[in-house]
């Protein structure tokens, strides 16, 4: 007869078997000397997260020659980075002091699913930009007549919607597993592969299902984003301008920047052989993706897109040329 060590703060009891009700995380890092500069580090780039993607919003919102649809997708890649961030951060900050890093049963499905959701949304996001991208390079003419506002909607929502239903069956599946102890995740969050490992059960069947959702969702985003710009590429090389080439290539440019720092880091965490154990590479990849990328996104179209930089520049001239009453 097995014998569990249990609380009644982490598992409950049904008849014939036992189930786990608090999940608690590892962590980052066991040594206390680490702790304080984590949550300075993390508290910085989630404020720089807010600040950032909210701006890059409001601009979008408030400027009208940024009406178009490389911004109206830009601003939502900045909605989707302010929630994807919200979703492991602040609950992040909170378990840096804590003597228990945990999070209810509950709270682990719906972290799971929001990070799950929009990080797909995300991927499926920079597809839809590259689309965009190809778009103006490569028919200029035909532009507003192909990226219609109808037309942007449209992908937005469809991106929307299929991530949200694709999470919702990871969610699922994950949590109608099993879980009777040990109830420690080897992460500092909800994810998959921790959780999985988790389950009294064979997870084989759910492993399945998620796998087949992330792979189609990873190949479709891969076809769509090379297609894109090996179409742009060959443009841009058939152009006889140099300062057209140029203009083409700064673009570009920043989506490139964005597409190479999300998947880089993905493709590390997920789509290489695991010993079994997440290592502190691991870790520091996820926070990378999870709590950086958000971070680099509007500094990166920030920096790098001149009409962006022109209209912060005038906003900042502005507030500093604005006499107090």
């Amino acid at each position: 007869m097995h014998q569990f060590v249990i609380t009644r703060r982490t598992i409950y009891e049904f008849p014939n078997r036992t189930h786990v009700s608090v999940f608690e995380f590892s962590g980052l890092s066991d040594e206390k000397e680490c702790v304080l500069f984590l949550f300075i580090f993390f508290l910085l780039v989630y404020m720089v997260t807010i600040v950032g993607n909210l701006g890059i919003i409001a601009l979008v919102f408030a400027f009208s020659s940024l009406h178009t649809p490389m911004y109206f997708f830009l601003s939502s890649l900045s909605l989707v980075d302010l929630f994807y961030s919200s979703v492991i951060t602040p609950n992040t900050l909170n378990n840096l002091f804590s003597f228990r890093k945990s999070i209810s049963f509950f709270g682990c499905a719906l972290q799971l699913y929001f990070f799950s959701a929009l990080a797909s949304t995300e991927t499926l996001l920079l597809s839809t930009m590259s689309y965009d991208r190809y778009v103006a390079i490569c028919h200029p003419l035909h532009y507003t007549l192909i990226m219609t506002k109808k037309k942007c909607f449209g992908l937005i929502l469809l991106c929307y919607s299929l991530c949200f239903m694709q999470s919702f069956v990871h969610t699922c599946c994950v949590f109608s597993l099993p879980f009777c102890g040990p109830n420690l995740i080897d992460h500092f969050y909800c994810d998959i592969p921790p959780l999985l490992k988790l389950s009294c059960s064979s997870p084989f069947h759910c492993t399945m299902v998620t796998g087949i959702l992330v792979v189609a969702c990873g190949i479709y985003t891969f076809i769509a984003i090379s297609l894109s710009y090996a179409f742009i590429f060959l443009s841009i090389f058939r152009m006889t301008s140099s300062n057209g080439r140029r203009k083409a290539f700064s673009t570009c440019s920043s989506h490139i920047i964005c597409v190479s720092t999300f998947f880089t880091t993905v493709f590390f965490v997920y789509l290489r052989p695991h010993s079994g154990v997440f290592r502190i590479q691991d870790k520091m990849a996820s926070v990378f993706y999870t709590t950086v990328t958000p971070m680099l996104n509007p500094l990166i179209y920030s920096l790098r897109n001149q009409e962006v930089k022109q209209i912060l520049i005038q906003v900042i001239r502005r507030s500093l040329n604005r006499t107090p009453p």
